[in-house]
């Protein structure tokens, strides 16, 4: 079950026949009215940003606009030379007469939801999110629009997650086995996202926590754009392949899933590998990537937190995309009886979870 119910905000009107704000175009979503696109495939001139993951974030594009905490993201990944202005959470621009303001998406660190308003309508981009409220990233919040924009990563009804809390309890008793085993425990998850809510997870362990470069590069970003994060997050240490295993006796290593085929993890022998991963709700998907352990953390909605997600927008229209966008779009005709469409994206292979 999903962690929360969400609560709708008051009701509003919804209008029908209404211009569209949005049309999907070769590169990606386009305003007409603004000239701008939401997280676009291709490099254009104007491009407002979701979050900082490499299937949201491109290179190439003249300007970004973002949340103030992704900007610093952006510029790791893709240079300080970019041009980016930032947006506070509820923060109102105006681009060619559409008003937009970011809304928490509960994604990542600086996540956000792109809400547009022209001439009485009001559209909503969901970019990625989750309703769980992991108390590291501001949690989701549902905006009342008349067309909403969503993902559908794990728009399948198999996928349900457990509790934040039990997730954690598996962990800790899988680390504290693996120990007792005489063996260094090694996590695997993203470098944005997943890296963080592990460190959250292992705060109050004691535990040593070493990082991979990219992580622990990731993590420096945000520490010293947010100072107050360190509070959230237990001391890290640099963990610089190939390394050395007695670093790593009674403590934890964290690794990108890039690094997991790097020879030098054969010298960590012997170790423990466990991917943390939505993906890993599905039973042998950690055998097919060599695991020895598998746990359903994940940064994206399960189906019923996408469903609540959409529910608590009131809206009248929803386009899906990113994920199971045919099955959650014919899911909501046919049941809930939601005019919705599914949105082709060419880069649906290159989800970050």
């Amino acid at each position: 079950m999903a962690e929360g119910p969400i609560q709708p905000e008051a009701s509003m009107l919804l209008t029908k026949h209404m211009e569209p704000l949005l049309a999907l175009t070769a590169q990606g979503l386009y305003c007409p009215i603004g000239d701008f696109f939401i997280d676009p495939w291709g490099k254009v001139d104007k491009a407002i940003i979701t979050h900082a993951h490499s299937d949201h974030a491109r290179a190439g594009h003249r300007s970004y606009l973002c949340h103030t905490d992704t900007a610093p993201l952006l510029k790791q990944r893709l240079g300080e030379h970019i041009q980016v202005e930032t947006l506070q959470y509820g923060e109102t621009v105006s681009i060619g007469g559409v008003q937009i303001s970011l809304h928490p998406a509960g994604h990542v660190i600086g996540s956000a939801q792109v809400r547009l308003s022209f001439r009485g309508q009001v559209w909503v981009v969901s970019g990625d999110y989750k309703v769980v409220d992991d108390g590291l990233t501001p949690a989701f919040e549902p905006v009342r629009c008349h067309v909403f924009v969503t993902e559908s990563t794990f728009g399948l009804p198999v996928y349900r997650w457990a509790p934040q809390a039990i997730l954690q309890q598996r962990m800790l008793t899988w680390i504290q086995e693996v120990h007792q085993q005489e063996q260094i425990p090694i996590l695997i998850g993203y470098s944005l996202g997943k890296a963080q809510r592990l460190l959250y997870l292992l705060k109050e362990t004691g535990l040593h926590c070493w990082l991979h470069p990219s992580i622990y590069a990731i993590h420096e970003t945000l520490i010293t754009h947010r100072p107050e994060l360190s509070q959230k997050f237990p001391p890290v240490h640099l963990f610089q392949p190939p390394g050395r295993r007695q670093e790593l006796q009674h403590g934890v290593l964290l690794i990108p899933p890039a690094a997991r085929e790097s020879q030098w993890l054969h010298r960590l022998e012997p170790c423990s590998i466990a991917y943390c991963s939505g993906w890993m709700q599905i039973r042998g998907h950690a055998r097919q990537r060599g695991a020895d352990a598998a746990f359903a953390l994940s940064d994206h909605a399960d189906w019923p937190g996408l469903l609540a997600a959409i529910e608590a927008t009131g809206a009248e229209e929803v386009w899906v995309t990113h994920g199971y966008a045919h099955t959650l779009a014919r899911y909501l005709r046919e049941t809930k009886q939601i005019s919705a469409r599914d949105l082709l994206s060419p880069f649906a292979e290159e989800m970050e979870e």
